[in-house]
């Protein structure tokens, strides 16, 4: 494989820059706390945050490889499955979701977006989501026909680690702690090979009962070949009830969050994110002088469901 394939050059060419905004509230000046927020949300109107930078350099691979089809699998609101169709629709490719769960009687904005975008939507039981989970590699899933390409859930590949590692190289601040929320722990894992040898990194994990994020990330860095160097742990603590579920103080956060600082957050990974962060801030985790950078992932698209 040759560089960016030509068809990828030009999409990219629609994408804004991912800028740093400093956070300045009066707990974190209190600590002597330097927070800032790496703003991947505001990459693109659709595709933000680390989705676009997980498929990078997973559908490169995948146009270099002759694919015409794409298949992925994600749930009802997938932020991932809601990349995969823009994207795969701007490069001429087809793409394949399988839903977890059967088929709602009324389709959601995020399913109404796939189907306009042209993606083939596969619903199928949670027992047969869970077996799609051991396909890992793009020509692992059984029954694949010439030109289709798999991709794993969440885009948990190898290949991702190489687009989130930009998003690093990117910051352009000294900084002590790169933070992240985690839902495979791939951004997690691109982060921690890209990041400086001195640096600590916090995944929040999203979802309830997150503690095997930690030997999955440790396998998708064997698998990259990615130096395991800075010091990283997940955090398990700040699920909220578990993924996608929330708590009457993680909603007043948000919305305390948003009001002063004009940055809108969703409550699924970034609001998490944030939340533990500024628990951690509070307890005295971080020392004065402390500089921490958190990773904005996107995925407002998701918030249409609360409605």
């Amino acid at each position: 494989m040759s560089g960016l394939h030509p068809r990828l050059q030009a999409f990219q060419t629609r994408l804004q820059r991912s800028p740093l905004a400093r956070i300045d509230d009066p707990l974190v000046s209190e600590r002597g706390i330097w927070l800032w927020l790496k703003r991947d949300d505001l990459l693109h109107p659709v595709v933000s945050g680390n989705k676009w930078r997980k498929l990078k350099y997973i559908l490169n691979d995948a146009l270099h490889r002759g694919a015409d089809t794409v298949l992925s699998m994600g749930g009802a609101y997938s932020n991932h499955l809601h990349a995969l169709a823009f994207v795969g629709r701007a490069l001429g490719l087809n793409t394949v979701g399988y839903i977890r769960g059967e088929r709602p009687a009324e389709l959601n904005p995020t399913l109404l977006d796939l189907i306009a975008w042209g993606m083939e939507l596969r619903f199928v039981s949670r027992q047969d989501y869970r077996q799609l989970r051991g396909f890992k590699s793009c020509d692992s899933l059984p029954g694949l026909k010439s030109g289709q390409y798999w991709l794993a859930e969440g885009g948990a590949t190898a290949l991702a680690l190489q687009g989130v590692a930009e998003s690093a190289a990117e910051i352009d601040v000294a900084f002590d702690t790169l933070a992240v929320a985690c839902g495979t722990g791939t951004t997690l894992a691109g982060l921690i090979g890209a990041a400086p040898a001195s640096t600590q990194l916090i995944g929040v994990a999203a979802l309830k009962g997150g503690g095997f994020l930690t030997e999955d990330i440790a396998a998708l860095l064997n698998r990259s070949g990615g130096a395991d160097r800075a010091v990283w742990r997940v955090l398990t603590d700040y699920h909220c009830g578990g993924f996608a579920k929330t708590t009457p103080q993680l909603l007043d956060f948000i919305a305390d969050f948003q009001r002063r600082h004009m940055i809108e957050l969703e409550p699924v990974y970034t609001g998490k994110l944030l939340y533990a962060l500024y628990d951690l801030i509070r307890s005295g985790y971080f020392p004065a002088g402390h500089c921490i950078v958190a990773v904005h992932t996107g995925g407002l698209q998701g918030k249409r469901s609360e409605a």
